[in-house]
């Protein structure tokens, strides 16, 4: 067990929290994550069922007496977010994660942590060396693939589930319970360029922006938090004009559509005399940026520096252009409030991921909604957007939200118990993020839905951190929850 976990209650919950942050889980490869899950249930010889997806479950027998209460399901995601600072030397696919205690928090060396949604794993398999005092037939629900699009429970298949009372186990606020969230599809933009030889005197240049606070694009969203794509594309339109003109190299930024973007590089060239003029222009957009995003990214920085070694041939002019002004207009942040709930976000895009490869430069948005049409609205923009710059536009398919069902027994079952454990009642809210329950809904009709969870900070960034103490409570509450549903 890793020094950070030693002497920490329930030792249950935190050996099964060291044992899944040794393990590599990005999302899409959690073929090593899944093989664990299932050892640990054939070992204590649990029906252990599995889709073509990947999804895993292991069925628990209810303790004596209680065999004829409800199914209850516990669920959580084995995949994780993989993020980490420029300058951590980490490979996510054969390193476990390196943690380290900060007072009452569990944190990360530079990576992310993952317990999004690690600590709903371990919570579950916790509770078969340490199980309530009483509960019924219990399913262990372990999908895959979710912070890419929520693809494991798309295609969890019939037979994984008998239960209609689902536990998710991936919220992360104590004293909240979650009834609802928003749907979502990304759309992908690839701008198709031809390459030219650069004209004779052109200096090749990096540059970056980097330094952002970055976060989750969905629970973070309302922050207006810097989007470091947007803030290179200012400072590329400004340089450009400022010296004359520039071409396009490769442009790079962000790695998962669902998370802010923190960094983000171009590779472009000014012509003779154009470079000094670009790094003025560069420091006063900079100076600008600070102004805006103070608050919420105190780190922002711009940073102009010589290409490393020989760069690629450049685009055409036009490409160039037609990439950072289709960055400019894209809108990368909240739409709307909801009209009905304070506070929460109605519709949302996040400008996620920009990548060169050959000759294509792609874009990847994540639009979320709790409005369908609202959704499909801003997508329909993207999509006008993307075929203006002369960019292939492809919509990926949408997945639902989830509708509060504020008559929910489980809730009022949830809120009582909430009470007796706490000495008050959670506050009931929906959420601007993706959360599996609206697809499992529709694959299993009548289930009975709640989500909770511990506190967590800084999801999908390597800040990312885990509350100690609020993690014991959520622990003891889902004990308590299963002892009162059996």
């Amino acid at each position: 067990m890793q020094e950070a976990f030693q002497g920490l209650e329930p030792e249950a919950l935190w050996r099964y929290f060291d044992l899944v942050t040794s393990i590599p889980r990005c999302s899409g490869k959690e073929e090593k994550i899944r093989e664990a899950v299932k050892k640990i249930g054939r070992e204590k010889g649990l029906e252990v069922r599995e889709d073509k997806v990947g999804n895993v479950v292991l069925a628990v027998p209810a303790s004596p007496g209680k065999e004829s209460s409800p199914t209850v399901v516990l669920q959580g995601h084995l995949d994780m977010v993989c993020e980490k600072n420029r300058d951590v030397d980490h490979d996510f696919e054969t390193q476990g994660i390196r943690v380290v205690r900060d007072g009452d928090w569990i944190t990360a060396e530079g990576t992310t942590l993952g317990a999004d949604n690690g600590v709903a794993i371990a919570a579950a398999l916790a509770l078969l060396d340490d199980p309530p005092s009483r509960h019924g037939p219990l399913e262990l629900l372990f999908t895959v693939d979710e912070e890419r699009g929520l693809t494991g429970a798309g295609g969890i298949e019939p037979h994984m589930l008998k239960g209609r009372i689902l536990l998710n186990l991936d919220s992360e606020e104590e004293g909240y319970v979650t009834v609802g969230c928003a749907g979502g599809g990304d759309t992908l933009v690839e701008i198709q360029g031809k390459r030219r030889e650069a004209p004779k005197g052109w200096e090749a240049v990096q540059v970056r922006v980097f330094g952002l606070t970055g976060g989750h694009s969905g629970i973070d969203i309302l922050e207006n938090r810097a989007n470091s794509l947007k803030c290179l594309a200012r400072v590329l339109d400004r340089a450009g004009r400022e010296a004359g003109g520039f071409l396009l190299h490769s442009l790079e930024g962000g790695s998962k559509r669902n998370a802010i973007p923190r960094e983000a590089l171009a590779l472009v060239s000014f012509p003779p005399g154009g470079t000094a003029k670009a790094e003025k222009a560069a420091r006063a957009v900079e100076e600008e940026l600070k102004g805006e995003f103070g608050a919420t990214d105190p780190g922002l920085k711009v940073e102009i520096r010589p290409a490393a070694g020989e760069a690629p041939m450049p685009f055409a002019e036009e490409t160039g252009k037609a990439v950072v002004g289709l960055i400019l207009g894209i809108h990368s942040g909240v739409y709307a409030m909801d009209r009905n709930i304070p506070g929460l976000v109605e519709t949302s895009n996040n400008l996620g991921v920009a990548e060169t490869k050959g000759d294509t430069v792609s874009l990847v948005n994540c639009t979320r909604s709790s409005v369908n049409s609202a959704l499909e609205a801003a997508r329909a923009g993207l999509r006008a957007l993307g075929e203006t710059a002369g960019g292939k536009v492809t919509l990926e398919p949408a997945y639902p939200g989830w509708k509060p069902n504020l008559d929910s027994r489980l809730l009022q079952l949830f809120k009582k118990v909430h009470k007796e454990v706490t000495g008050k009642e959670p506050e009931v809210m929906a959420i601007h993020a993706g959360l599996e329950c609206g697809i499992l809904g529709e694959h299993f009709p009548g289930m009975d839905m709640i989500s909770i969870g511990p506190d967590m900070k800084a999801v999908h960034s390597p800040d990312e951190k885990l509350s100690i103490p609020s993690t014991q409570r959520f622990y003891k509450l889902l004990k308590t929850l299963l002892e009162a549903l059996a």
